[in-house]
C-alpha cells in the first residue's frame, strides 16, 4: 500500500471519529498513533489532510452540498461524507495531485469502508465538483490575460 493512500485511509478513521465525537482533531490523532502505531511515513500526508480538511470544512461542506443533487451532508453516509471531504480537500488545496489520483483514491476507500453504492457516488459529486472548479480556473485565467 502506497505512503498516500495508507494516509487518506487514517484521515478518513479520524475524520469519521471527529464527526460522531467532536473533539480536538489533535487528540484524536494522537489517540490514534499510540493506539495502531503506524509506519511513521504517513503521518505527514495525513496530517496536512485533516487539519485541512477542518480548517476549510464549512467552505468543503458546502461545494460538496450545492453538487450533490437531492442530498444534504446530514443524510450522507458519515463514511460517504468524510470520503467526500478528503477527496474536496485535495481538489481544492492540493495542485500537485492530479483529479484522477484523487478520484481513483476516493473510490478505492469507498470500496474498502463504504456500501455497495459508496462508490458510484463519490464519483457523480466528485466529477461535478471537478468540473465546476476547473470552469473557475478557466474563467479566473480568461480573465487575467
Amino acid at each position: 500500500m502506497s505512503v498516500r493512500r495508507r494516509a487518506r485511509e487514517i484521515a478518513l478513521q479520524v475524520l469519521y471519529q471527529l464527526d460522531i465525537s467532536r473533539g480536538d482533531a489533535q487528540e484524536v490523532l494522537d489517540l490514534y498513533w499510540e493506539n495502531f502505531k503506524p509506519s511513521p511515513k504517513p503521518r505527514e500526508f495525513c496530517q496536512r489532510l485533516i487539519e485541512g480538511v477542518r480548517q476549510s470544512q464549512s467552505q468543503i461542506d458546502q461545494l460538496i452540498e450545492e453538487n450533490s443533487e437531492n442530498w444534504t451532508l446530514k443524510r450522507m453516509a458519515m463514511v460517504d461524507r468524510n470520503i467526500l471531504r478528503l477527496a474536496t480537500f485535495e481538489l481544492l488545496y492540493c495542485a500537485d495531485i492530479p483529479f484522477k489520483a484523487t478520484l481513483n483514491e476516493a473510490i478505492e476507500l469507498a470500496k474498502k469502508f463504504g456500501t455497495e453504492d459508496s462508490g458510484a457516488f463519490i464519483n457523480g459529486i466528485l466529477d461535478k465538483i471537478h468540473s465546476l472548479l476547473a470552469s473557475q480556473t478557466s474563467h479566473r485565467q480568461v480573465i487575467s490575460k
